[in-house]
């Protein structure tokens, strides 16, 4: 398999940028062997990139390590440019989502006038000879524990606050060679496979109309990101409306 093009920068992978270098050689990420590169990068992305909402999907990687935080989709692009720039083959893997994954960090004021369908994504990387789907990167340890605590009951699944896995207690998350995941049980369309972000947020973006872009960017996640600072302080987690 030819996986060059699956290692280039692009606008938005842009591991080149002074900030990343600097993070990948301060951390050795690439002159680690391949398996444990994979795990620190991954690693990293999952707990010191917090759980949280951008401005928009299609930041640059470097915006997105600015920024400190991000969701699936800006989660993503960080991920993809690291494990590009230590020489992991990656590819961008495109859904929608079923808003009621969100559902408990979306202010119910507003719930009702969000999209019923939100783009979402997952990384795939070609590892030891076969692809890997790596989605449970989304949500930092400490923020998790608190949704595990208020909701886990058992192996049961759960469907809100972001979360959308079979498992509450045990989710696919820790990096292992293996496929992680942690909003999949949500999906409800599949896009299909990009070999960049940039060609995918060409055809594809979430469902606002300008004035709902508006207040999402300037007010609502805001909003979002408030409450999930709160949860991951030991805020009180209210059960979801029926």
């Amino acid at each position: 398999m030819n996986t060059r093009e699956l290692l280039q920068p692009t606008a938005m992978l842009d591991y080149k940028h002074p900030q990343i270098v600097k993070l990948i050689e301060d951390n050795l990420w690439a002159s680690m062997p391949m398996y444990d590169g994979i795990g620190a990068v991954y690693d990293f992305v999952r707990n010191d990139i917090k759980f949280g909402y951008n401005k928009s999907d299609n930041l640059a990687a470097s915006e997105v390590l600015s920024d400190g935080y991000g969701q699936c989709n800006t989660k993503a692009v960080l991920l993809m440019a690291l494990l590009r720039a230590i020489g992991v083959p990656t590819r961008l893997h495109g859904f929608t989502i079923t808003k009621n994954l969100q559902r408990g960090v979306v202010p119910e004021l507003v719930y009702p006038i969000t999209p019923k369908n939100i783009v979402h994504s997952w990384v795939e990387i070609f590892f030891d000879s076969e692809w890997i789907n790596l989605e449970g990167f989304i949500l930092d340890d400490v923020y998790l524990e608190q949704i595990k605590r208020a909701f886990g009951d058992g192996d049961t699944g759960y469907c809100g606050y972001g979360v959308g896995t079979q498992n509450l207690q045990n989710p696919q998350v820790e990096w292992s060679g293996k496929d992680t995941y942690i909003q999949n049980t949500a999906i409800n369309q599949d896009f299909g496979i990009f070999n960049t972000p940039d060609e995918f947020y060409k055809t594809h973006g979430q469902d606002f109309s300008a004035l709902k872009r508006f207040l999402y960017e300037n007010i609502i996640r805001h909003w979002m990101n408030a409450r999930v600072r709160k949860i991951r302080r030991g805020g009180r987690v209210s059960p979801l409306p029926v």
